[in-house]
């Protein structure tokens, strides 16, 4: 979990877990401000939770995992 962190933009270094959850989709590195607009737009995606939490997407990772 110490690594966690890392996945985010350094100024979410020293958030807590419910402030990431809570935070734009865009500061996850590599999701630029255009990708979370997008995100947005298709999805009603605002925040990091609701990315993680999208029905689409857990689906989609469902059908990963049962088709490993």
């Amino acid at each position: 979990m110490a690594d966690f962190h890392e996945k985010f933009d350094k100024a979410y270094a020293d958030k807590s877990l419910a402030e990431l959850l809570a935070a734009p989709v865009d500061a996850i590195k590599g999701v630029s401000e255009g990708d979370a607009e997008k995100l947005k737009a298709a999805f009603n995606i605002k925040t990091v939770k609701d990315l993680g939490t999208n029905k689409f997407f857990l689906w989609a990772q469902a059908a990963v995992v049962l088709g490993s």
